[in-house]
C-alpha cells in the first residue's frame, strides 16, 4: 500500500470533557466521521480525609471529580472501536474553561474565589481577564494563600492539560486557549512581567499553540488500547472554542453560541477585546480573535426544571413567533459571569405561570435575551459587528429554540453542520499532526 493511501486512512481522535459529561469523535483527513460516543462522569466519592478538607472550605459535596474524569477519560478511549484504533495518528482534548487542578484539588469554572480578588486587581492591569473571581489566576492565588503544603512541587493543570498528561506524560504543558484566565497573553506569547514576579508563578504551565503535537502516547496507554507507536498527543483548548472550531466558522462577523449547561458565546473578530467588567475576553485563532464570553444560564437550568422529555414535549406547543412577557433571568444558582460580571447576582425564574409551555416559553426567550445583550455589548466594547449565528451543544437541537433566538437577535440562526465539540478537538488532532509533519520537514 502506498504513502498516500496510508495517509487517506489516517484517523484523528478528539474528546470534550464538558460540565455535565464526555465525548469522543474520530474522524479522517476529510473531516469525515467514522465514531463517536458520550459518557456521563460516574458519581465517585472522596476519601473521609478529603471530606474534611471539602467541609473546611465550606463545600457540601464530596464528589471525587478528579478520578471521575480520569474513569472518564479510559471509559471513552475503551469505546473507540477495535478495528480503527491502529489508525489513529494522534490525540487531543477540549476541557471546561477556567476548571483547574492544582495539585489533585480541581476548581471548577464556576467556582469563585473573591478572597483572591483584591490581590489579582492589586496586580493586574485594570479590567484585564484575570480581575474575575471565577477566573483562574484568582483561584490559583486563593489556594497559595490557603495552602502551606506541597507549594514548591505544585503545578497548575487546567482540565484538559491535566487528563493529555495522563496520556502523553509530560507535565506542565498548556496552550494558551486554557491558560488566558491565568493571565498568559497570547498576542506576547507570554505570561506579562506583572504575574511572572509573583511567587507563585513557579507553579504556571508552560504554554504553546493550540493543536501542537506534545508527543507520543504513553507506552502503557498504547499497549492497553491497541493505538500504534506513531500516535501523537497534542494541547487541547477549551470546550466553547472546540465547539466554535466544530462549527467551521472562519470569516470575521460569524459567530457561535454554544447550548450546553452554560451558554457560552464566540464572535471571530478582527479586533481583540479584554474587558473583565463584563466578563469579556479573547482568545487567539491564527491571526485573528474570538472575542466572547460564557453565562452561567443555560441548559443546565432547563434540566433542573424538566426532564429531557418534557422539553422536547412542552417545546413542540410553543409559538416561537410570540414574543413571551415572562422576564426570568435563568441561572442554576447564584452568580454570573457575562454579559454581566456579579457573583451575588441571584436566578430569577418567579413568577411561575401556571401553564408549563408558557414557564418553558419564557425561560427559553430570557436566555435568548442574555444572548443578543452580549453580542449587542461585544458590538459596543468594538468587536466586529455579528453576521450570522451557528448554534452548537445540545440546546442547538432544539427548533422552537432556535427560531425564538433568530427573532430576539434580529440575525440568521442556523444549526452548525457539526455541532460536539469533541468533532473540534479531532480536527485540533488533525492540525497537530500537519504541524509536527511540516516541522519535520
Amino acid at each position: 500500500m502506498n504513502c498516500s493511501n496510508d495517509d487517506d486512512q489516517r484517523l484523528y481522535l478528539g474528546m470534550d470533557f464538558g460540565t455535565s459529561g464526555a465525548r469522543f469523535a474520530l474522524i479522517d483527513k476529510q473531516g469525515l466521521i467514522h465514531a463517536q460516543g458520550k459518557s456521563e462522569y460516574p458519581l465517585l466519592f472522596l476519601e473521609i480525609s478529603e471530606i474534611c478538607f471539602l467541609l473546611s472550605r465550606k463545600k457540601d459535596k464530596a464528589i471525587d471529580r478528579v478520578s471521575s474524569w480520569k474513569t472518564t477519560l479510559f471509559s471513552l478511549l475503551n469505546d473507540v472501536p477495535l478495528h480503527h484504533r491502529p489508525l489513529i495518528q494522534s490525540i487531543s482534548i477540549d476541557g471546561t474553561s477556567s476548571t483547574t487542578l492544582i495539585i489533585d484539588r480541581p476548581l471548577l469554572y464556576n467556582e469563585s474565589c473573591p478572597d483572591a480578588l483584591p490581590t489579582v486587581k492589586s496586580i493586574a492591569p485594570a479590567n484585564h481577564t484575570v480581575c474575575s473571581g471565577s477566573s483562574t489566576l484568582c483561584k490559583l492565588v486563593s489556594w497559595w494563600n490557603t495552602n502551606d503544603l506541597r507549594k514548591e512541587s505544585a503545578v497548575l493543570m487546567h482540565q484538559a492539560d491535566w487528563l493529555l498528561w495522563l496520556l502523553h506524560g509530560k507535565i506542565g504543558v498548556s496552550d494558551y486557549n486554557n491558560a488566558l484566565k491565568v493571565g498568559y497573553d497570547p498576542e506576547l506569547e507570554s505570561y506579562p512581567t506583572w504575574l511572572r514576579a509573583q511567587p507563585y508563578s513557579e507553579v504556571l504551565p508552560s504554554v504553546i499553540a493550540p493543536g501542537t503535537s506534545i508527543g507520543y502516547l504513553k507506552e502503557d496507554v498504547r499497549m492497553q488500547f491497541g493505538f500504534p507507536r506513531d500516535c501523537v498527543v497534542c494541547t487541547g483548548t477549551t470546550d466553547s472554542i472546540a465547539a466554535f472550531l466544530a462549527a467551521r466558522a472562519t470569516e470575521p462577523g460569524k459567530a457561535v453560541t454554544s447550548l450546553g449547561s452554560t451558554l457560552a458565546i464566540k464572535l471571530l473578530s478582527t479586533i481583540r477585546i479584554d474587558d473583565a467588567r463584563f466578563g469579556v475576553y479573547s482568545h487567539r485563532l491564527d491571526d485573528k480573535w474570538l472575542v466572547g464570553g460564557a453565562s452561567n444560564s443555560g441548559g443546565a437550568v432547563l434540566r433542573k426544571l424538566f426532564t429531557d422529555e418534557q422539553l422536547v414535549e412542552l417545546s413542540k406547543k410553543i409559538n416561537p413567533d410570540v414574543a413571551s412577557l415572562l422576564d426570568y433571568y435563568p441561572l442554576h444558582s447564584i452568580g454570573e459571569r457575562f454579559p454581566v460580571a456579579d457573583p451575588q447576582l441571584a436566578p430569577r425564574l418567579d413568577p411561575r405561570p401556571e401553564s408549563d409551555v408558557e414557564y418553558l416559553h419564557g425561560i427559553l426567550e430570557s436566555i435568548a435575551r442574555i444572548e443578543a445583550k452580549a453580542y449587542s455589548l461585544l458590538k459596543d466594547l468594538g468587536g466586529t459587528p455579528v453576521e450570522e449565528v451557528f448554534t452548537a451543544g445540545g440546546g442547538s437541537k432544539n427548533e422552537k429554540w432556535i427560531k425564538i433566538r433568530q427573532r430576539v437577535l434580529g440575525l440568521p440562526v442556523t444549526r452548525a453542520s457539526q455541532t460536539e465539540a469533541a468533532y473540534g478537538a479531532a480536527l485540533l488532532a488533525l492540525k497537530g499532526v500537519d504541524r509536527s509533519f511540516a516541522g519535520s520537514t
